[in-house]
């Protein structure tokens, strides 16, 4: 039996949240020789520390061995998101307007595919980012991946 992204984040999620943290990503690649499990944590504002990735990697680690729901080898990590995080829910959209985002989408918008430019809002169903003085609305279901770019 093999588990998917979506169960294992509802596996995981109330565990997370229950250590005062928030889920903000997941990678999993598995079936390989040696698979992988990448969990993204995040705690606003105070941010992540080494121990508190520690601590989460211990607790899922249990209710992994709990469970037992992952064939075969695999490496677990736990981070945090880091400068140019994912971002993956309206939440992360509204908590980052006024950043410099990169968008890549599925499908093209007014002839484009990748947008750089400052998010200037964002809703359940899309966002608004604009790019040299031009507003883009950007459908959430085109979306592939937005990130934010750092400023340092």
């Amino acid at each position: 039996m093999s588990i998917t992204g979506d169960e294992f984040r509802q596996l995981i999620q109330p565990t997370i949240e229950g250590l005062g943290f928030e889920l903000c990503d997941l990678e999993m690649r598995l079936g390989e020789r040696q698979g992988i499990i990448r969990v993204f944590i995040d705690r606003v504002p105070a941010g992540i520390s080494l121990d508190d990735c520690e601590t989460v990697s211990r607790q899922i680690s249990a209710l992994l061995d709990v469970e037992d729901l992952i064939p075969g080898r695999y490496s677990l990590e736990v981070s945090s998101p880091g400068l140019d995080r994912r971002l993956t829910k309206t939440e992360h959209y509204q908590r980052f307007r006024g950043e410099i985002v990169r968008v890549k989408l599925r499908f093209p918008v007014q002839g484009r595919r990748n947008f750089r430019g400052k998010l200037v809002s964002a809703g359940d169903k899309d966002i608004e980012v604009e790019v040299d003085g031009t507003a883009y609305r950007l459908p959430m279901a085109t979306i592939e991946s937005t990130r934010l770019i750092p400023t340092v």
